[in-house]
């Protein structure tokens, strides 16, 4: 990605504490590469609507996810807490929070929001105390467990606990599918709040362009990549998902703007970490752009998602570099909006970038940023020993590894972003002063097991 300095139009801002507190949309797409859109860089994938939400808001383009795997980082949006604190760190998919954990949600209904989520939980299948109805959640509708969610023409869907059954479903069409029945439900849960003069929290964590990569071949999307020389299947569906979640965006932002609700609406947009095409599918769209790996991986590719911002009439367009924030912000930036800071838990890692949205630079900001994600042995059910994959990253030194029984590896992301020279031999003791930060960070990760499912199923 292109390195711009920050740049803000001062004269078009207000100063957020002086509105009343606004309504949050945050999306949350699954397995989008870092420069799929056209406003990270991607010149394969059509993104109109991403690229005018970018113009018309703030890009931090050094916002990283929680993780470089979907549980996890689902686990550290919702708690504040980053990979060596947050609940759930396994991505078995069924893993579930406990009752002791503060959610967003939590937080943002006890200042008065009506709070919705529309997609993959993953952080708690049925029947567990994980489930979005006891985390905060008003109502939920999609998916509890995240392996459930491979499936975007499912058996059933699962509303407030109850699965419901779809009837009908057929592959390759628009009967059953399940990404757009979920946008719908999400649509309807902000015209009903809107109506109800509530402020409300949508909470959107939309499964594409996760895998499968089935869609509809009626949609007009699918024109676009289905004869695209070179392009496996993989790469047509993943750019057909993507473009969907921009044509989804667009329709948000218009939905606002016909309620008479975008000048008191906070969007967020980001991916829950890199891209899961790896090889050269990925180099076919270019999905990670200059970056190292993917998704299961410490490098930038694997944990870089660039966040977009917009708030009609109050977020000036522009472009941060500078700041370096993550999912663990999104908690305390959220409670900050609504007034809601009181509600916060002490412990949480996380920081407000409120203040980014005027053009400062937060206060009290992070010393660094740390991930990690332990590998999961399904036959044996269990952890694999040494198989802890770690990062951390202070100003522009970073330092990963894909396994913790491995020598750390450093790199000069200033000079050198694509992580091509490891200069651990170079700077030893830089190593050793990160590592204890890596020490710091980490507490040992509590029990957890992927909860008994019915015989031959992977959730319940």
């Amino acid at each position: 990605m292109r390195a711009l300095a920050v740049f803000l139009i001062a004269t078009s801002l207000m100063a957020p504490a002086a509105a009343a507190a606004p309504n949050i949309i945050y999306v949350m797409v699954d397995d989008m590469g870092p420069a799929d859109a056209g406003c990270f860089g991607g010149t394969h994938i059509r993104t109109p609507h991403l690229d005018r939400m970018a113009k018309e808001g703030l890009l931090v383009s050094n916002h990283y996810s929680g993780c470089t795997v979907c549980a996890p980082c689902r686990s550290v949006l919702m708690t504040g807490k980053h990979m060596g604190r947050t609940s759930v760190r396994l991505n078995t998919g069924g893993v579930p929070l406990l009752d002791a954990d503060v959610t967003v949600a939590e937080v943002l209904r006890k200042a008065g929001y009506a709070t919705g989520g529309f997609g993959k939980w993953g952080i708690g299948d049925i029947g567990t105390e994980g489930v979005p109805e006891k985390q905060g959640f008003d109502e939920f509708y999609g998916y509890y467990h995240q392996i459930h969610a491979h499936k975007h023409y499912p058996d059933f869907l699962v509303r407030n606990g109850v699965k419901e059954p779809i009837k009908n479903s057929k592959p390759d069409t628009k009967l059953g599918y399940a990404p757009d029945m979920i946008f719908g439900e999400m649509k309807k849960f902000i015209r009903r709040a809107a109506e109800d003069g509530k402020p409300f929290f949508a909470y959107g964590p939309w499964t594409p362009p996760h895998g499968g990569y089935n869609f509809p071949h009626e949609d007009p999307i699918w024109d676009h990549y289905k004869d695209r020389e070179g392009w496996s299947g993989t790469v047509k569906g993943h750019a057909a998902m993507t473009t969907l979640v921009d044509r989804h965006m667009g329709e948000l932002l218009d939905l606002l703007d016909e309620l008479g609700i975008a000048g008191n609406t906070v969007v967020f947009f980001h991916s829950d970490n890199g891209s899961a095409l790896t090889g050269k599918q990925n180099e076919t769209i270019r999905s990670s752009g200059p970056l190292r790996g993917q998704k299961r991986s410490p490098y930038e590719g694997g944990v870089r998602a660039p966040l977009l911002v917009r708030w009609k009439g109050t977020i000036a367009p522009a472009r941060n570099d500078v700041l370096i924030a993550s999912a663990q912000d999104a908690l305390p930036t959220l409670a900050e909006l609504a007034g809601a800071t009181q509600f916060v838990p002490k412990d949480v890692t996380g920081r407000s970038y409120v203040a980014a949205f005027s053009g400062k630079h937060p206060p009290n900001w992070h010393d660094y940023h740390y991930w990690e994600w332990g590998k999961w042995d399904w036959k044996r059910n269990r952890e694999v020993p040494g198989g802890t994959m770690q990062g951390l990253r202070k100003d522009n030194w970073k330092i990963a590894r894909a396994r913790n029984d491995q020598p750390w590896e450093l790199y000069d992301l200033a000079a050198d972003p694509g992580e091509k020279r490891n200069l651990a031999e170079n700077y030893p003791r830089k190593v050793m002063r990160l590592e204890a930060l890596v020490k710091q960070a980490r507490v040992p990760m509590r029990p957890q097991r992927e909860p008994e499912h019915p015989e031959g199923q992977r959730f319940n």
